[in-house]
C-alpha cells in the first residue's frame, strides 16, 4: 500500500503547522507589540499555554511519520522528551514553591525551571523541523521513497 497518499499529507501538513503554531504565535505577536506599542514584548510562557496544539500536531506528525517511515525517530524521541521537559519543568516549579509565587523566581530552582522551559521550545522546534522534513519528504520522494526503491 503506497502511504503517501492524500490522507498522510494531510497529516503531516497539518501536524507540521500546528507544531509550529506555539513558537511562531509569541514571535509575531512580539513584532506586532514593537510595532503598534514600540516596545518589545515577547511572552516566552506561551509555547507552553499553547500545549494542546502541540500534543495535536505532534500526533499527527507521529502518525504521519509512521505511514511513511521517515523522520520516526527524531519526531518520536523529540516529542517525548518536549513533554517530559515540560512535565519536570512545572512538577519543580511547583514543589518549590515557584508556581504558588511562595519562593522568589531566583537561584537554582529558577533556574533549572527556566532551563526545562527552554529545552521545552528547543525540542518542540526539533519536532516542528521533522514535521517540516516529513513533508518535503512527501512531495519531494525523500530517504523514504529510495529506500522503497532500493529494495
Amino acid at each position: 500500500m503506497d502511504n503517501r497518499n492524500l490522507l498522510t499529507k494531510i497529516l503531516a501538513g497539518t501536524g507540521t503547522l500546528l507544531v509550529w503554531f506555539p513558537i511562531l504565535t509569541p514571535l509575531v505577536l512580539a513584532v506586532v507589540a514593537r510595532l503598534t506599542r514600540g516596545r518589545f514584548l515577547l511572552d516566552y510562557l506561551m509555547p507552553a499555554e499553547l500545549l494542546p496544539s502541540f500534543l495535536v500536531g505532534g500526533g499527527l506528525l507521529i502518525w504521519a511519520a509512521g505511514r511513511t517511515r521517515a523522520r520516526q525517530r527524531l519526531i518520536g524521541w523529540g516529542f517525548g522528551l518536549a513533554i517530559a521537559a515540560l512535565v519536570g519543568s512545572q512538577a519543580l516549579a511547583v514543589m518549590t514553591g515557584l508556581a504558588s509565587g511562595t519562593t522568589e523566581p531566583t537561584g537554582w530552582p529558577g533556574a533549572i525551571v527556566l532551563a526545562l522551559l527552554a529545552a521545552y521550545i528547543v525540542l518542540v522546534v526539533v519536532v516542528g523541523v521533522g514535521g517540516v522534513l516529513v513533508w518535503r519528504d512527501l512531495l519531494k520522494g525523500g530517504p523514504a521513497r529510495r529506500l522503497e526503491e532500493a529494495v
